[in-house]
């Protein structure tokens, strides 16, 4: 037996995974939930756990800020994220496992049960702390996200990150525009997204907007500098987002046309 917890900033993430491992495995005890980094601490200060199933985007710290305390324990991760699997073949090598929202059953079994056996060989402390460590600097030199899964309240839309046009921001909401006129609102603060998405290919114009430059029709500065998307939507640039703008412009004009 397994003792475990479980971290997700997402309610429905916590839940959908805790009547998973309830149903689907056996050997698993879940000893707590958490839904931030500082809950995680806390649960793991006052209990021996074996694995935590520990989402990586989350506000404030992320799954990885908790892994210095880990690698002093004989803790073992199993990620739960949005990255698509082309995003991830770089990493999996260097971690126990991971999941990908949303979570398929069969792949939950086999993530546990190569827990288990991990678990069970008692690797040195050292391969496992170099394969978080690796985990760590791969996943934070990550460009090759092509996906996200959006939580919509009742599951996950799977996204192409080229259909986003652009993501407003609405009080401690996104809202994401799609090519298809599609609108999908997530729980997720905007800076969120900002640190996910390809920083070439979206730009932060305004504290309520990011944009796909690959929707770009036009910019002009009759009232302030103001971009027109190919679908017609109009979206103002700050002023102290400006500058940045125009850079971003002229790389993202060269890296295009020497694709």
């Amino acid at each position: 037996m397994l003792n475990a917890i479980i971290v997700d900033d997402e309610e429905f993430a916590r839940s959908s995974l805790y009547f998973l491992l309830q149903e689907n495995c056996e050997n698993i005890h879940i000893s707590g939930i958490a839904k931030s980094v500082s809950e995680a601490r806390n649960l793991l200060a006052h209990n021996a756990i074996d694995l935590i199933f520990l989402d990586i985007a989350m506000p404030g710290e992320n799954g990885f800020d908790l892994i210095p305390q880990i690698q002093s324990t004989k803790t073992h991760v199993i990620f739960t994220t949005a990255y698509d699997q082309y995003a991830l073949k770089a990493i999996k090598a260097n971690a126990l496992d991971y999941l990908l929202k949303p979570i398929d059953i069969d792949e939950l079994k086999e993530a546990v049960n190569k827990a288990s056996k991990y678990i069970a060989l008692s690797k040195t402390e050292h391969n496992r702390n170099e394969g978080l460590q690796n985990l760590a600097v791969n996943l934070s030199e990550r460009n090759e996200i092509r996906k996200i899964s959006l939580p919509n309240g009742q599951g996950y839309s799977l996204v192409s990150i080229d259909d986003i046009v652009h993501i407003e921001a609405d009080s401690n909401y996104s809202v994401f525009h799609l090519a298809n006129k599609d609108k999908i609102t997530v729980s997720k603060v905007l800076k969120e997204y900002e640190e996910i998405l390809p920083a070439h290919q979206f730009i932060r114009v305004h504290k309520s907007s990011i944009v796909n430059l690959n929707y770009l029709r036009e910019y002009n500065s009759k009232n302030g500098l103001e971009l027109i998307l190919k679908n017609g939507d109009k979206i103002a640039v700050s002023r102290r987002r400006a500058s940045d703008f125009m850079e971003k412009v002229k790389s993202y004009t060269n890296f295009d046309s020497d694709k």
